[in-house]
C-alpha cells in the first residue's frame, strides 16, 4: 500500500507558528498604548473601548458625542522602507495619515486598528512595523486595540508588503469643525511638516531612482549632507496633541473656523474642501521656509512649481483658518505646544478657490 504524502499550510507558504511568535513579540508595545478606556480581554476576537469616561477618574463625559472614522494607508512609501529594511517609521506614517484627517473636523482620536499584508511573515520585521504603529498611537494619544497580519505569498512578491490603518475618534456635536463659519478676513495658519510626509512617492521614486539614478544610502549636498533614505523616510508629523489642546482652551467661542490636513493634492487640493463657496484662500508662498527636499525634487525632475504645489505639502502639513482677532494668540499657543507656525494667508471673498501669490 502506497504511503499518503500529506501537504501542510506551511508548505504552501503560510506559517501559523510564525504568526504566534509575532503576536508574542508585539504584545508589550501594543499594551503600551492602552489607557483606562480600553477593556482588555485575553484572546478576544475584537478590541473593546469605553466611549464615556469614568467621572471618578476623569470628570469628563460626552453630552452629544459623534463618532468620526478614517481609513488610509502609506502608499508607495512602503517600497522605500523595504529597500533599506527600515520598518518602524512607516508605522508612525500609518497612524498620522488617519488621525490628522479626523483632527481636521475637531475630533479626538480614540482607538486605532492596523492591517499588514506580507509575502512572508517574519516576526522580527512585523514587530518593527507594529512598534512604529504603537509609537504613532502614543503620539496621537489613542489606543491600538486590534489588527491583522496576512501572509499571502501568492499575492505579494518577496520582500513586498502593504499596510492600512483604521481610526475612530469622537467630537461633541456642537464642536464639529466643518469650515461653514469661515469668513472674509480670517487668517490662515500653517503648521510645518516634517518633510514629504506620505504623499507623492511615485513621483519621488521616479525622480530619485529612475531619472537621477540615486541610492537610498547616498548623501546629498543639496540636502545639507543628509542621507537620502533618512529624508525620504522621515515620518509624517502628528498634530493631534497640539491641536486638541488648543481646541480645549476655547470652550465657548468658536475661534477656529476650519482646518485641513495637507495630504495628496497639497494646499491647492485640500484647503478648498473646507472653504465656503463665497470665499477664496489667498496663500503667500514666501511666508514660510520650504524643506530642501522640495527644492531638490523640483530641480532634479524638473517639476513645474504648479505641479509641486498640487502633489506635495511644500512644508505645510496642517492648516487652521482662524478668526482674525485671535490669530496671534492662537499662533503663540501652538508655538508653545512645539509647533512651527506660520501665517500663510488670508480669506477673501471669492468662489471657493485657492490663489497662490
Amino acid at each position: 500500500m502506497q504511503d499518503t504524502k500529506y501537504i501542510s499550510y506551511e508548505q504552501s507558504g503560510v506559517s501559523i507558528d510564525a504568526g504566534d511568535e509575532m503576536v508574542r513579540q508585539i504584545q508589550s508595545c501594543v499594551a503600551s498604548t492602552f489607557g483606562p478606556r480600553v477593556i482588555e480581554s485575553e484572546n478576544a476576537f475584537a478590541g473593546m473601548f469605553r466611549l464615556d469616561y469614568d467621572e471618578r477618574l476623569f470628570k469628563r463625559n460626552y453630552k452629544n458625542p459623534v463618532l468620526v472614522a478614517c481609513t488610509d494607508g502609506v502608499g508607495s512609501k512602503v517600497k522605500l522602507a523595504g529597500k533599506i529594511k527600515k520598518f518602524d517609521t512607516v508605522g508612525i506614517d500609518l497612524v498620522a495619515m488617519n488621525v490628522n484627517d479626523m483632527l481636521a473636523q475637531g475630533a479626538e482620536p480614540l482607538f486605532f486598528l492596523d492591517y499588514l499584508a506580507v509575502n512572508k511573515l517574519e516576526p522580527k520585521i512585523i514587530a518593527e512595523m507594529v512598534k512604529g504603529v504603537a509609537a504613532g498611537c502614543r503620539l496621537a494619544d489613542c489606543a491600538l486595540i486590534g489588527g491583522e497580519t496576512a501572509e499571502m505569498p501568492d499575492t505579494y512578491g518577496k520582500g513586498d508588503f502593504d499596510m492600512a490603518g483604521f481610526a475612530v475618534g469622537v467630537v461633541e456635536r456642537k464642536k464639529i469643525i466643518t469650515g461653514e463659519t469661515i469668513r472674509k478676513g480670517d487668517v490662515i495658519l500653517g503648521l510645518a511638516s516634517s518633510g514629504l510626509h506620505s504623499n507623492g512617492y511615485s513621483l519621488v521614486r521616479n525622480i530619485c531612482f529612475k531619472k537621477a539614478a540615486l541610492k537610498m544610502t547616498d548623501t546629498l549636498d543639496e540636502l545639507d549632507g543628509a542621507v537620502l533614505g533618512d529624508v525620504l523616510l522621515e515620518p509624517t508629523r502628528i498634530y493631534v496633541r497640539s491641536v486638541v489642546k488648543l481646541l480645549s482652551q476655547y470652550k465657548v467661542k468658536k475661534v477656529v473656523h476650519g482646518m485641513a490636513h495637507i495630504t495628496g493634492g497639497g494646499l491647492v487640493g485640500n484647503i478648498p474642501r473646507v472653504l465656503p463657496k463665497d470665499c477664496n484662500a489667498v496663500i503667500k508662498k514666501s511666508n514660510w521656509p520650504k524643506h530642501k527636499i522640495f527644492s531638490f525634487l523640483q530641480k532634479a525632475g524638473p517639476v513645474e512649481e504648479s505641479e509641486m504645489f498640487r502633489i506635495f505639502n511644500m512644508g505645510i502639513g496642517f492648516v487652521l483658518i482662524v478668526a482674525e482677532d485671535f490669530a496671534n494668540s492662537i499662533a503663540k499657543k501652538l508655538s508653545r505646544f512645539s509647533e512651527k507656525v506660520y501665517k500663510i494667508g488670508r480669506i477673501t471673498t471669492g468662489t471657493g478657490k485657492i490663489i497662490l501669490k
